[in-house]
């Protein structure tokens, strides 16, 4: 079983990633949605292929997570605090979004930011601004996730930013690329058709399932893509959350069925972002994931932002290894 750490600053030292691989970190992701494969190629070089090689893991798996057709909150000079019944803007002279949310957006829709955290509510739109109302409020940071909820909102399958990344995947020895939002087969093919001009036909295709589009095409998704991956941040922003345990275990048990291994991600250990031991729920979360036959398991916030993400490792690899004794 694989358990893939995010990389991040709490991360990027060599003695943390001496002790995650020992801990049983098998990969690391990098978060192309806030960083590019030309800054972190430094630091991959330097740190995390020798602390690969002195682990007795050359093997280990570098995994990049294309920016796609993500959809991100602009770069702000400083966090915003969004307060509950305010209005605030989006767009020209506001709070800088992609133009695809300004022509999607109608009067009455809810915008999801950063996972759900926040919520705001469109009560004008216009091809460049949009007037909303704040439903749920909190600090605004800059490069948080947007969704458009029960919209569709028309994007490329690969950015510039992805195409540019891409380039440079085969120098830095990347063995897998994280695909976000595919929403069709077409999203596969493209991308398959790019790693291949670049010889990358080893490289190995993990598709997310973070959206309504994608769940509904699973069926021709799973036979096109070489893994699939259950992103329940994003996912979570598009339906009730009390909803979303069915989808993860149905899409759990159709990967099964079609015999395509599946990655879990998202708040697996969240609480251990600030906490150094984590919740019950948690880990019995971990565990029943393993039941259930994910294949890999990855830590996002909890190894790119907290504090204490070699523990966070070894709850997972712990509490994984423990349900694999059960089955």
């Amino acid at each position: 079983m694989d358990f893939y750490a995010t990389l991040g600053d709490p991360c990027a030292k060599r003695d943390v990633l001496d002790k995650l691989f020992r801990a049983g970190m098998t990969g690391i992701r990098v978060n192309l949605s806030h960083t590019s494969l030309d800054k972190c190629a430094p630091l991959l070089e330097r740190l995390y292929w020798p602390a690969a090689r002195a682990a007795g893991r050359p093997d280990a798996h570098l995994i990049l997570d294309l920016q796609g057709p993500e959809l991100r909150v602009g770069e702000l000079p400083r966090p915003i605090p969004l307060r509950e019944g305010d209005e605030v803007l989006l767009g020209d002279g506001g709070i800088p979004v992609p133009k695809s949310i300004l022509s999607a957006a109608r009067r009455g829709q809810e915008i999801a930011i950063d996972d759900g955290a926040l919520l705001l509510e469109v009560r004008r739109s216009s091809a460049a601004v949009l007037l909303c109302r704040v439903v749920r409020g909190g600090p605004l940071h800059s490069k948080k996730s947007l969704s458009l909820l029960g919209a569709e909102v028309d994007t490329p399958t690969l950015t510039d930013a992805d195409l540019d990344n891409l380039a440079l995947a085969g120098r830095c020895g990347a063995t897998h690329i994280l695909q976000p939002f595919v929403r069709n087969r077409r999203d596969i093919d493209v991308l398959r058709q790019t790693l291949d001009g670049l010889g990358l036909r080893e490289v190995r295709i993990m598709a997310k399932i973070e959206e309504q589009q994608g769940y509904g095409n699973l069926d021709v998704i799973l036979p096109a893509a070489d893994q699939v991956c259950i992103a329940r941040g994003d996912l979570g922003n598009t339906l009730p959350l009390w909803k979303l345990p069915a989808i993860q275990k149905d899409v759990a048990r159709r990967c099964r069925k079609a015999g395509r291994p599946f990655c879990l991600v998202t708040q697996l250990l969240w609480s251990m972002e600030q906490r150094p031991v984590p919740t019950r729920a948690e880990v019995c979360d971990i565990y029943n994931g393993v039941l259930d036959g994910a294949s890999s398991l990855m830590l996002t916030g909890e190894t790119a932002a907290g504090k204490w993400p070699v523990q966070a490792m070894e709850y997972l690899v712990r509490t994984a290894g423990e349900a694999l004794k059960g089955e």
